[in-house]
């Protein structure tokens, strides 16, 4: 079944509320969409978020690689030849993790639209999958009032961004903390924004305190792997990898030197769905529990990677609520409360 043509469409979809982290503010994302068109009409669609401050992908940068490179090894060869294709779009070109991922989703709709089967089967599973909710940074009574009213929306395990300005961050847990049940799970989320010793005190400080953190992503800079290390050792709460994380090759040399003890995995940052799948399973090899989590991105490539946690047993912690803060509502699967369902549909499902 040749692949005939690869498509793209370019458009912005605005948030309901600013997306605040320590990197950056957000009012709209940018969706990069591919179809990828079989000569028996079946189309497989693919989307892209551009996050400089993360992957260093633009959407100027998503656009020509995929109608470059990976157009090139893709259109007019036989889609049967699967993971051959999902090869040649991991080597055509270097970095472009972005639209990489774009074009391994929309090669798995195609294909799982060919067998005419949920992308979830294909890969092999479906557990259940609860996601938490994500409270920006901002003043510690806003994030408070936030984190409130997500419990009251029923989610019980927030994401609480800090590492804007370390100063406050610990006010900022003890307020979110006075303002919700202690049965509701806190993860924090530092982007980076903590150094390594300064990081040590302020989680010492927080288990100290007892404020119930369930893991803490990312809390010193990307390349700062001693730094990592050096927090990793020294604290009880477990430290997951986010933006350290990008390739099978980071996985196994985060995992076997002990670099965290968790680590988070996105479409955007490592390709798509086949090295989302070895980086779980050289974690799972190490004992290393993953994340699926998201940028702020459009609901099929969240969808494609709800797809993939539910098949594979070593993702258990889902962050997946991107959708949940655009005006355009998800069609590739649905929320009740922090439970997500996807589509019996083929391929990744739109609803």
């Amino acid at each position: 079944m040749i692949i005939k043509d690869l498509q793209i469409a370019h458009r912005g979809i605005p948030l309901e509320r600013p997306f605040k982290t320590a990197l950056r503010t957000a009012t709209e994302i940018e969706s990069i969409e591919v179809a990828l068109i079989l000569e028996n009409g079946i189309i497989g669609k693919g989307a892209a978020a551009p996050t400089w401050v993360i992957t260093g992908d633009s959407a100027e940068s998503i656009q020509a690689a995929l109608l470059g490179p990976i157009k090139q090894v893709l259109v007019g060869k036989d889609v049967y030849r699967f993971r051959t294709l999902l090869a040649a779009i991991e080597s055509c070109c270097v970095g472009n993790t972005s639209a990489k991922a774009a074009a391994d989703m929309a090669m798995h709709d195609a294909y799982c639209k060919l067998l005419g089967v949920p992308l979830y089967r294909y890969l092999g599973d479906k557990k259940p999958l609860e996601t938490c909710m994500t409270v920006g940074v901002d003043s510690p009574e806003k994030m408070a009032s936030d984190a409130k009213q997500a419990v009251t929306d029923g989610f019980r395990r927030l994401k609480i961004k800090v590492g804007s300005q370390p100063g406050l961050d610990i006010d900022r847990i003890e307020a979110i903390r006075k303002a919700v049940p202690d049965d509701v799970m806190l993860r924090l989320d530092a982007n980076q924004g903590w150094k390594p010793k300064q990081a040590v005190q302020l989680i010492s400080q927080m288990e100290k305190r007892e404020f119930g953190i369930e893991l803490i992503e990312q809390p010193v800079a990307a390349h700062d792997w001693e730094g990592l290390k050096l927090v990793t050792d020294h604290v009880g709460v477990p430290i997951m990898a986010d933006e350290s994380l990008f390739s099978t090759r980071d996985a196994l040399q985060l995992v076997a030197g002990h670099y965290v003890d968790l680590l988070n995995i996105k479409l955007m940052k490592c390709g798509g769905i086949a090295n989302a799948w070895k980086i779980a399973s050289i974690a799972e090899t190490y004992g290393i529990s993953c994340m699926i989590g998201s940028m702020m991105e459009p609901g099929l490539s969240v969808g494609a990677a709800a797809h993939f946690a539910a098949a594979h047993p070593n993702v258990i912690y889902f962050d997946l609520d991107a959708p949940l803060w655009l005006t355009e509502k998800p069609d590739t699967m649905q929320y009740n409360r922090g439970e997500i369902s996807l589509s019996d549909k083929p391929g990744i499902g739109r609803l």
